[in-house]
């Protein structure tokens, strides 16, 4: 059974730092993509980071890149989203995800997310 289970969400004021964790199990984690999306209210979920699984492949989307740092530790199953120079505008449901293609399908999971509130 997979399960991903986010942690290290909060309130927190505009400019200042949060990190949050996401700890997964039920995966060969290292052969899955390690992703972050966020969702705030009234929007769809976003793409936000993510760590490929080979070549250390790392991509942000334009909204974050430059404050916002991912990584994974495949030894510990966790992915990690270091967040910096926060704004009131990265307020929204972090999930994290793993996810993986083959040639006939594609697997994805989800945690059940965690908040981050930039407000001041």
């Amino acid at each position: 059974q997979v399960h991903l289970e986010e942690s290290g969400g909060g309130t927190v004021q505009p400019g200042e730092s949060l990190t949050l964790s996401c700890s997964v199990s039920g995966v060969t984690f290292s052969r899955y993509f390690a992703c972050w999306y966020r969702q705030a209210p009234g929007k769809e979920r976003e793409f936000v980071a993510h760590y490929a699984p080979i070549l250390d492949d790392i991509e942000y989307s334009d909204a974050v890149k430059g404050r916002f740092a991912i990584s994974r530790d495949n030894s510990k199953n966790m992915i990690y989203l270091q967040m910096r120079m926060l704004k009131p505008e990265d307020s929204a449901v972090y999930y994290c995800n793993v996810a993986q293609s083959t040639w006939s399908s594609l697997y994805s999971y989800f945690g059940q997310g965690t908040q981050v509130t930039v407000s001041a």
